[in-house]
């Protein structure tokens, strides 16, 4: 069963009581990885890059109400384990008391806004490795998109590499995101997903920070996805992407990908939240399964 989302009061307690958002974070009951070593993770972090659209509708997710209502209805269910977010979206659903025993992941780089000249210049305007110790979070997420025509690409890497060494220090998970990307005729930036492209983004983010010990990879599900997780060792979490696809052909091909190792789960986002019919609960319950096998 959802709780009941009372916006009026998430907006009330962010007027009157702004002080009141550590004090949350500290009395939250923190998540775990299950025993079974797998993760369902429902992610909204697209916002703070402008990007706010889901399939042909380009303002899908800009109501808030409408967003966190899904989000509310995602987080509820069963086999959901954590959340991905920037601070405003984690602090509503704090302040709604949503994040009680799940697994909550700041995001850190929303800086390479969608469609801007300089998107690509990925830089870090939400979480730091500070905050996330501080608050109790779980680990840090950050894009690591890398174009070799685009000369804000090593900034970008010099940051993420920064910021996995900042968080692993801390103990926490440095949740990377890779991408071979490419900026086309018409202005947009574009990633690569075909496989040789992805495995060249796995080796680039390995490598990044002065440890991977506590580095995890956040990949596209692309062809020939046995190919494309040999190439790593680290623990992997499969994003859901941009759903174009029928979500039985989408899920099927999740299914696929989560069999090989290293995959341990789904971050999934506009698949779970914007399913074609809307039945959010329907949508985040079938990848509870594909992930958890079942057993929840």
């Amino acid at each position: 069963m959802t709780p009941p989302l009372d916006l009026a009061s998430v907006m009330r307690r962010r007027m009157l009581e702004p002080d009141g958002i550590p004090a949350a974070w500290a009395a939250r009951r923190a998540g775990a990885v299950p025993a079974d070593g797998r993760l369902l993770v429902i992610a909204a972090d697209h916002p703070a890059r402008g990007a706010l659209g889901v399939r042909d509708d380009r303002r899908a997710m800009a109501s808030r109400s409408d967003l966190l209502q899904r989000l509310a209805i995602a987080v509820s269910r069963p086999g959901v384990d954590g959340v991905l977010g920037t601070p405003d979206i984690l602090e509503d659903l704090l302040l709604a008391g949503l994040l009680d025993g799940l697994l909550v992941y700041g995001s850190m780089n929303r800086a390479g806004l969608q469609g801007a000249v300089f998107e690509l210049d990925d830089r870090f305007t939400a979480y730091d490795a500070a905050t996330i110790e501080r608050l109790g979070l779980d680990g840090g997420k950050m894009l690591a998109r890398v174009a070799y025509d685009d000369p804000a690409t090593a900034p970008t890497l010099e940051a993420c590499g920064r910021a996995v060494t900042d968080l692993a220090e801390r103990g926490k998970i440095a949740l990377v995101e890779p991408f071979l990307s490419s900026r086309s005729a018409d202005g947009w930036v574009r990633n690569l997903l075909d496989p040789d492209s992805v495995i060249t983004s796995v080796a680039i983010a390995s490598g990044l920070g002065a440890t991977s010990a506590h580095t995890w990879l956040k990949l596209p599900v692309v062809p020939e996805m046995e190919r494309v997780l040999d190439s790593t060792t680290l623990p992997t979490l499969l994003l859901g992407g941009d759903p174009t696809n029928e979500p039985a052909q989408t899920y099927a091909t999740w299914g696929r990908a989560l069999a090989c190792p290293p995959a341990v789960g789904l971050v999934v986002g506009r698949a779970l939240l914007y399913p074609p019919g809307g039945d959010v609960a329907a949508a985040v319950d079938v990848a509870a399964d594909l992930v958890h096998g079942g057993a929840r």
